[in-house]
């Protein structure tokens, strides 16, 4: 009972967030003047920035938050870490690699969706390298480590690209993206990202029952008819769609994979299964309102989501940490 009344709060916290971010923004609309734009078509302006400014914003606002806590959920749960995150299988540093090059290289000028798409290119060549490092019977350990060289590698390919940038515009250009935003996003992004980061939640989603054996260990889970393997193929790619797809459109955005499932997990009493759905709600929860404050605290600089995130991640992650040594002493 007290699941089903944190799900239906977190439900209900989603839909208020997402249609607040409906209404804000730097046009001065009324309610009534953009509910009519939005659901009867009136008025042409009106309708232009309803439709195809602030819906595709909501919408990947909720999808992007919701796979970045999803994959944060089911990355702990398999690796039984709780500083475990999406990025740790190097999906993120991939995805943004890709993005990098196509901007440095003026792909991402010739049409609109080659900076997505390349991205989606790098978040897939991430998972042939992880499968490849990690073979196909390793571990937890052997999948950690094969994340953390794909993320250094990739870091370094972004630093080098960086370095070597005759273009100080296009260098600027590739930093501002990588704060991660989901400002100019239209319904052309929602239509080339949403279906990957659907099929990834849906991956992610049935690994429940797996994840919960995997709490007694993985002899134990083994002898409960959970095939490993499978389990962690299952992890690796529908991290890899969703993250993947969510980083193409909104570039880096941290801290949301990590610390929502650690404000949800003593609420649904530490059970893999139960904290997935939950945390995909609160991520969604966690971006919508962000993306709602960088709009009213910094209307007119475009402050990045992002920056935001991590400026109240990381201090909440730190009181966890803080909380966690204070309890274990």
């Amino acid at each position: 009972m007290r699941y089903r009344l944190l799900l239906a709060g977190l439900s209900a916290l989603v839909a208020l967030l997402f249609a607040v971010s409906l209404l804000v923004g730097p046009a001065a609309l009324g309610l009534t003047e953009s509910l009519s734009a939005l659901f009867r078509g009136q008025g042409e302006a009106v309708v232009l920035v309803m439709r195809e400014i602030r819906l595709p914003r909501a919408i990947l606002a909720l999808m992007v938050g919701g796979v970045l806590g999803l994959s944060g959920a089911a990355m702990q749960g398999f690796l039984r870490n709780p500083l475990a995150e999406p990025g740790l299988v190097g999906v993120s540093s991939s995805a943004a690699l890709g993005a990098v090059i196509a901007l440095q290289t003026g792909i991402a000028a010739s049409f609109t969706l080659a900076l997505p798409l390349s991205a989606l290119a790098g978040a897939a060549l991430s998972v042939v390298l992880i499968v490849a490092l990690a073979g196909p019977r390793g571990g937890a350990l052997a999948l950690i480590l094969a994340g953390i060289a794909i993320s250094a590698l990739a870091g370094a390919g972004v630093a080098l690209v960086l370095n070597l940038s005759p273009n100080p515009f296009a260098a600027a250009e590739i930093v501002f993206w990588m704060m991660g935003s989901l400002a100019d996003r239209s319904m052309t992004h929602v239509a080339l990202a949403v279906p990957f980061m659907l099929a990834g939640a849906a991956l992610l989603l049935m690994l429940g029952r797996g994840l919960d054996a995997l709490t007694l260990g993985e002899d134990a889970a083994e002898s409960l008819g959970v095939r490993l393997g499978r389990l962690r193929m299952v992890v690796i790619l529908g991290t890899a769609l969703s993250v993947g797809a969510a980083v193409a459109v909104a570039g880096t955005v941290g801290f949301v994979g990590l610390v929502v499932p650690h404000i949800l997990r003593p609420l649904v009493g530490a059970r893999p299964s139960r904290l997935l759905p939950a945390a995909a709600l609160g991520g969604a929860a966690m971006l919508l309102a962000a993306d709602i404050a960088v709009r009213v605290i910094a209307p007119d600089r475009d402050l990045k989501l992002g920056v935001l995130t991590a400026l109240v991640g990381a201090p909440f992650f730190l009181h966890l940490i803080w909380r966690m040594r204070r309890l274990e002493a």
